[in-house]
């Protein structure tokens, strides 16, 4: 048991997961694109959507956003903030089926791309997420994270796995789906740190991926700028 599993994370109240979830939900959301949105569709599930204003989770989920972190003393003025910055928000409540009842899906969209990310708050701050647009996933914000988008072909996951090697970067956890067999695949690779840019750069040139993001810790204390 940890320090954190007795008082809680180092947050902006009143809920840990309700605003401190929220917060990292959105921050990984926001992480996975490459420039700031400009619409912002928040699908609350469960309790999620019964306690929205009431607990914050709106600020919460807007904070994220922005980039900031639990803590932020700004979570408060969120909301306002987003509009300030330009971003439209939409908070709707949806039933997304048999998930945790403290459950989100962040679609986000700007001129150059829409991407839409599904997770949920278990309870301390700590949080899962199990879908990244229509590709099941399952990663944690607690170690960096590399998201790859690419094709369905034998050899893939081997290279991606074998530059992360060569960079001296250990898996932690690796997921891979695919919609169907030769078709787009997902990989979601969390790793105990973050890639060298020239590991990065080999992988984004490689033929058959489609798309790539490296995913910050969100759960730790450094703080990563979006």
């Amino acid at each position: 048991m940890s320090l954190l599993d007795v008082i809680g994370p180092v947050m902006v109240g009143p809920s840990s997961s309700h605003t401190a979830g929220a917060c990292r939900l959105a921050l990984l959301a926001r992480h996975a694109l490459l420039f700031p949105p400009h619409q912002a569709r928040l699908e609350l599930h469960g309790s999620f959507a019964k306690t929205a204003k009431g607990h914050g989770t709106d600020l919460a989920l807007a904070a994220g956003l922005l980039g900031f972190y639990p803590d932020d003393p700004r979570i408060p003025e969120a909301v306002k903030l987003a509009q300030e910055a330009g971003m439209s928000l939409e908070f709707v409540s949806k039933d997304l089926g048999d998930v945790h009842p403290n459950t989100v899906r962040i679609t986000l969209e700007n001129a150059q791309e829409r991407l839409s990310l599904t997770g949920s708050s278990l309870g301390g701050g700590v949080v899962r997420v199990f879908k990244v647009g229509e590709f099941d996933t399952n990663f944690s914000g607690h170690h960096h994270t590399l998201l790859v988008k690419h094709q369905d072909r034998p050899g893939v996951i081997a290279r991606v796995a074998r530059v992360i090697a060569d960079d001296e970067v250990n898996i932690a956890t690796l997921t891979s789906t695919r919609l169907k067999r030769g078709g787009e695949a997902l990989m979601a690779l969390e790793i105990d740190r973050r890639l060298a840019q020239y590991a990065l750069d080999y992988l984004t040139h490689h033929p058959y991926i489609h798309w790539m993001r490296l995913l910050p810790e969100v759960m730790s204390g450094e703080k990563v700028p979006v």
